[in-house]
């Protein structure tokens, strides 16, 4: 490389600086001694262009060099097109995963926030370490407001509560929309901007402020065409209005993916004195801004310090053997949290392919420089040294990989958008990841890697080796070390292909397991919609919304091919933690031991019939029925387990049960009158699960509308739509599917965990067969005149195909004991790190084994029967 300007000049003073001391030093004065050094060194001007023209001319013969073997190299490879095209595609499909991987990773974990100074952004979670689904927690208004007023190191809190609004307004029909109920001090906390009219402050607080709302980017842009008009229009939020005051800037959607953000007068319940009050009514998420010179640890020892003394303050907020801890981290590391293992883990797939696919290339790189050697040796001969050889390979290998890198970063665009999809699924960030620069960084970094590794794979001839020129007969010979080489590189192969068809196998087992489990319904004939009655107007509990749902069972029970319709409080899966991880009940007869908590059960409601629909069985007692109604005696139906857990020999039907939660107020029993079987609407793979269902006719609370028919059920869907718009015309009627589509749709993260590391897995056992069979063609080729030998002294052609198959069975049975070692080590390692971290089981890792000793298998019968054919007197002839 070409030394600076700079550097040149500093070295000429340096050389003059010297020899000026070293005269003074002999007893010169000062000015004597700089002439002398000046005129003993000579012309500074011309010594500087002396030293630059040997530079020049130096850095042009590097660089002509290059060009000359850059130019033998692409004629080289011109007359091994089909080595070429499968080193470039091989080359491509590793480093194109790669680069598309990290372009979402770095989007995803390493991009910073759009928001103002968002390092100083924090979010804030309580979490119950002792409660089984209760370690994530948000916050009520009371413990939101203590935590307001004893904080210092935080100069301001924003509080978000997730709310799904029926709208009714800006065009088309009325529709569910996901909205997040903020304080006026969200904006700011958060540090972010609009992009029209204005954002909601402290004076959109309050009960009598008049209801307001901002709209998302996303939802201007894709379902209102970015309307300029909008600022200012009045919509309906339930049985509230609200007037369109601004759009927010883009910005990560956190912690929901909502459409519209209102003030707090939009929503009832945040009014309320439940809301207001009560102290263990939870549903406030909490964000906070770092207040100046205070950091995210000073915050966190405050934070968790003031939180332990709001739970001793009030113990009867938190139970006995309660271990709520508070959970501080800075707001760009929780939006990525979600998605950081799976991506990571995603990275470590495409970098084992990468690994893979080098391997596969250096096989094919040293099997050439084997059939060059003569032509290196004659180079050598000749006097090239080995820089010149070297350099000869790397600009053969830059070639390679540059073809490799183009092709690479021309797939890596489709598979950023794949992957980002993907990814999606598990953070929100993913939703902006574009192709950037990075894509050409990482790119050209992985192909300049591959080419240095592949121009240092072969061994170089030596020019005084005796056995230099003796490939020149035409014959193929593979040294003990060179031999040694490529097995290594093929058994590299296959010890990563073992590790990734391990993983993918686990993940198709899973996927299985949750695909053919038992979940108790009735899957295909059970049609499930959203009817969110809040665009009813109606408050829960009234007579107006009792009768909507008894008028639209009725209406639509009528309708052809309709065998029964019923309501309820939850869609199977789809609406899974919608009440928390459960409540505490208690029981007749029942008394908790010293230090044990009451049990905690899931809270549903359901209509008359609704088990009969969905496919449940009714075990003792009876379903509710429409007598069933504000009024009348309270009633509840239990499930298998808490009948089976609570009371002796599963007795249940005419005891009772109250509620303990100060949700439900003052605690009223309700008379068990039916058990019915266990059914998991949380997870697909059913398990016991505690389940206590009340009434819709003496809670009001629906929401879910179930129709079984025996005929097809979408088909009723435009039915069942008008019916429902006839008796309320701001009905909104979303989300039709039956109940085997709406598991399909919550698998499908499973479903794709599948699917991609299932293509990784398979990319990587082709190139691992391609490895494999053309370490041992190349074994074959180079061993003709053994094989000659052998059938011309009896041996039969079956021992010799046996032969070739077991080097391939051997290569295969070695790389999967190192994959599994390797593969055991790794997963304990990421296991301290990830808690997701799982080992997949015997099946797996058998069923994966057997796969590569039946590639490895296949891979070596063309060879081996190569082999078993050769032609004595050709083979003998040969040398």
């Amino acid at each position: 490389m070409r030394p600076h300007q700079d550097d040149l000049d500093a070295e000429i003073r340096g050389h003059l600086a010297i020899s000026i001391k070293e005269r003074i030093e002999r007893g010169e004065d000062p000015a004597s001694a700089r002439l002398a050094a000046l005129k003993e060194f000579g012309n500074v001007t011309l010594t500087r262009d002396s030293m630059r023209s040997v530079w020049r001319h130096r850095w042009f013969e590097a660089a002509d060099a290059l060009v000359r073997d850059i130019r033998f190299a692409l004629r080289a490879l011109t007359r091994a097109k089909g080595l070429a095209a499968t080193v470039i595609v091989t080359l491509a499909l590793g480093i194109g995963a790669n680069a598309a991987i990290f372009s979402v990773v770095r989007g995803v974990l390493l991009r910073p926030l759009v928001n103002r100074d968002e390092d100083r952004l924090i979010y804030i979670r309580q979490g119950d370490q002792g409660v089984v689904d209760a370690t994530n927690m948000t916050f009520s208004v009371p413990e939101v407001n203590d935590l307001k007023s004893r904080v210092t190191t935080v100069s301001a809190f924003g509080d978000f509560s997730t709310v799904d609004f029926a709208m009714i307004g800006l065009g088309g029909e009325p529709r569910m929309v996901k909205a997040g109920v903020v304080g006026g001090s969200f904006f700011e906390v958060m540090g972010l901007r609009p992009v029209l009219g204005r954002l909601l402050n402290a004076q959109d607080d309050g009960p009598n402020a008049p209801g307001a709302a901002v709209l998302t980017y996303r939802f201007w842009t894709t379902s209102l065409n970015s309307d300029p008009t909008v600022i200012g229009k009045t919509i309906r939020l339930g049985p509230r209005t609200a007037t369109v005051v601004g759009v927010l800037e883009p910005s990560v959607p956190y912690p929901a993916d909502t459409e519209i953000m209102a003030n707090v007068v939009t929503s009832p319940h945040h009014l309320g004195a439940t809301m207001v009050a009560n102290r263990t009514h939870r549903m406030t998420e909490l964000f906070g801004r770092l207040a100046p010179g205070a950091s995210l640890e000073t915050a966190r020892a405050e934070l968790t310090a003031v939180h332990a003394a709001i739970v001793r303050e009030h113990p009867e907020a938190y139970s006995a053997k309660a271990n709520v801890q508070l959970k501080v981290a800075r707001l760009r590391d929780q939006i990525a949290a979600p998605a950081r293992t799976i991506l990571l883990v995603l990275l470590a797939a495409a970098a084992v392919v990468f690994v893979i696919a080098c391997s596969n290339v250096a096989n094919l790189i040293l099997a050439r420089s084997v059939r060059r050697e003569g032509e290196l040796a004659v180079r050598a001969a000749l006097g090239a040294g080995s820089g010149a050889l070297r350099r000869t390979l790397l600009a053969e290998s830059l070639v390679l990989c540059g073809g490799g890198a183009a092709l690479g970063l021309v797939l890596a665009r489709p598979l950023v958008a794949i992957v980002s999809r993907y990814a999606a699924r598990f953070s929100v960030r993913a939703l902006e990841v574009t192709i950037d620069s990075s894509v050409l960084w990482v790119g050209a970094g992985l192909a300049m890697a591959a080419a240095v590794l592949l121009a240092y794979v072969p061994r170089l001839p030596s020019p005084h080796a005796p056995a230099g020129l003796g490939l020149a007969t035409g014959g193929v010979r593979i040294t003990p070390g060179t031999n040694r080489r490529l097995r290594i590189f093929a058994t590299t192969q296959i010890a990563f292909s073992f590790v990734l068809l391990a993983g993918a196998g686990m993940l198709l087992a899973t996927l299985v397991v949750l695909q053919t489990a038992n979940t108790g319904y009735n899957m295909r004939q059970v049609l499930a919609f959203d009817i969110p009655t809040s665009a009813t107007g109606a408050g829960l509990g009234e007579a107006k919304l009792l009768n909507f749902y008894q008028e639209a069972t009725r209406r639509l029970g009528q309708l052809p091919g309709v065998e029964g319709v019923a309501i309820a409080s939850n869609v199977p899966w789809r609406d899974a933690g919608i009440f928390g991880p459960g409540i505490h009940f208690s029981v007749d007869g029942y008394k908790p031991a010293d230090g044990e908590e009451n049990p905690r059960a899931r809270f549903r409601t359901a209509g008359p019939r609704f088990f009969a629909v969905v496919g449940v069985p009714l075990l003792a007692g009876r379903d509710f029925t429409d007598e069933d109604r504000a009024g009348s005696e309270r009633v509840a139906i239990v499930s298998q387990s808490v009948a089976q857990r609570l009371f002796p020999n599963g007795e249940a039907v005419n005891r009772h049960m109250w509620w303990i939660d100060p949700y439900f107020g003052k605690p009223a029993p309700r008379r068990i009158v039916g058990v019915v079987a266990d059914v998991d609407d949380e997870s697909i793979v059913r398990g016991p699960a505690m389940t206590i269902y009340q009434p819709v006719g003496q809670i009001g609370m629906g929401g879910r509308l179930f129709v079984r028919t025996s005929a097809d059920p979408y088909a009723l869907v435009p039915a069942v739509t008008r019916v429902v718009r006839e008796i309320s015309a701001d009905q909104p009627v979303e989300r039709a599917a039956t109940l085997e589509d709406v598991r399909a749709e919550v698998v499908s993260p499973e479903r794709l965990n599948a699917f991609v590391f299932s293509g990784f897995a398979g990319i990587a056992l082709l190139i691992a067969v391609v490895g494999v069979a053309g370490v041992l063609a190349f074994s074959v080729s180079a061993r003709t005149r053994e094989f000659g030998i052998r059938l011309a002294v009896g041996s039969a052609p079956r021992h010799l195909l046996v032969r070739v198959l077991s080097e391939g069975v051997v290569i295969a049975a070695i790389g999967i004991a190192a994959g599994a070692a390797g593969g055991y080590a790794l997963a304990r390692v990421a296991a301290r790190f990830f808690a997701t971290v799982q080992m997949p089981g015997a099946v797996t890792v058998i069923g994966a084994a057997a796969v590569l000793i039946g590639a490895a298998i296949a891979a070596s019968l063309m060879p081996a029967a190569r082999a078993s054919r050769v032609d004595v007197l050709q083979a003998l002839r040969s040398e």
